[in-house]
């Protein structure tokens, strides 16, 4: 059994009750991974990598005609989000989003700017957890928000660096559709996890099922279910950047966009299958139970069967009225040279009739 467990799905981060909309607030608790905010500035010559100590650093790259992502990692204070909301134009509404993480993968659009929110499920050690990340594509920016400590977009600095000359000449809208793509194909190593764990699960099924397989079982369900809740609306925000008129998306990414689509659809159905899976192999445990619990009482009635007819016998003489009365209902038998021996012979006899005949009817 596969020590995994996965932890803060339904963790929220939220207002008090009646604050205005598009307040920043700060988390109570949410300070889980120190900030960090990465830069990466490219035309089709010439590519820049740089750490910013603070949000401000990056402002001089918006003056040119480059293409600029600016990428935060971690937890980012209310004064980090409302500079970078200035700097970048960011609606307030989304920059609240941003703060306030857990939310529903989503896809919204203001003027010029796009907003969209996804889900991403990363192992820690053993553990699964869902970081939100945030993406707003603007004419010539990207800005991107993770919580957590793990940088989920390392593979794609990479692939900047190896085909520079080839990645940098695409319009900026290519690298936000590298970036949906690394998060909604995060989904396949957690699922395959999954796939490993059920055919472990099947084999401790069909060879000695105990109460420990019934809670693995459902704890396989909650956490598919859960899982499910951010991989489901995941297909729907692709699906919007497709059919919706969103100015910042060219034609010529809508293309890869389509095989993006086409990803969370496989999630979707290989999470739908698991989920039938882990409910069918509920089904085979409870039928093993019960085949198992019908097993026991087959053999507890077989030895009673036997047992009545022996039990009679023996509480009938058991009762001791001899025969040295002159009651002619008086138990000869009690007397007899051989009567004892004989009596076992007897019972001996009717168990291995009684054995012979559910033999043949194939009770046991």
């Amino acid at each position: 059994m596969l020590n995994r467990r996965i932890v803060d799905y339904f963790t929220k981060s939220y207002h008090p009750p009646g604050t205005p909309p598009g307040t920043l607030v700060a988390v109570e608790g949410g300070v889980e991974a120190p900030l960090s905010i990465r830069l990466v500035d490219y035309t089709a010559a010439e590519l820049r990598e740089q750490e910013l100590a603070n949000a401000g650093e990056c402002q001089p790259y918006l003056q040119g005609p480059s293409n600029t992502w600016i990428h935060i990692q971690g937890y980012a204070e209310p004064a980090v989000l409302h500079h970078l909301g200035e700097l970048f134009n960011l609606h307030p509404l989304a920059m609240e989003d941003v703060l306030n993480t857990g939310q529903r993968p989503k896809v919204e659009s203001y003027d010029e700017q796009l907003f969209v929110i996804l889900g991403l499920a990363v192992f820690n050690d053993s553990t699964i957890k869902t970081r939100q990340v945030s993406l707003f594509l603007g004419e010539h920016y990207i800005v991107s928000f993770c919580n957590g400590n793990r940088d989920p977009f390392g593979p794609v600095r990479k692939r900047l660096r190896k085909n520079g000359k080839r990645f940098q000449s695409r319009p900026i809208d290519y690298l936000f559709y590298t970036l949906i793509d690394v998060v909604i194909d995060g989904g396949f190593p957690v699922l395959e996890s999954f796939g490993e764990e059920l055919e472990d699960l099947e084999v401790e099924l069909l060879r000695c099922p105990t109460r420990d397989t019934l809670a693995w079982i459902h704890r396989i369900k909650r956490e598919l279910l859960l899982l499910r809740r951010i991989f489901w609306p995941q297909r729907e925000v692709v699906n919007g950047l497709l059919r919706e008129d969103h100015c910042p998306i060219s034609e010529g990414t809508r293309i890869y966009l389509r095989d993006c689509y086409d990803h969370s659809i496989q999630i979707m159905e290989l999470l739908e299958t698991y989920r039938e899976m882990t409910s069918s192999m509920l089904d085979v445990y409870l039928s093993s139970v019960s085949h198992h619990t019908n097993e026991i009482m087959r053999v507890l009635t077989i030895i009673a069967t036997i047992f009545i007819p022996l039990t009679f016998i023996a509480g009938v003489y058991g009762m001791n009225f001899g025969n040295n009365s002159d009651s002619p209902w008086a138990m000869p038998e009690l007397n007899w040279y051989y009567g004892y021996p004989l009596i076992w012979l007897v019972m001996i006899g009717v168990a291995v009739l009684l054995l012979v005949f559910f033999k043949r009817r194939k009770w046991f």
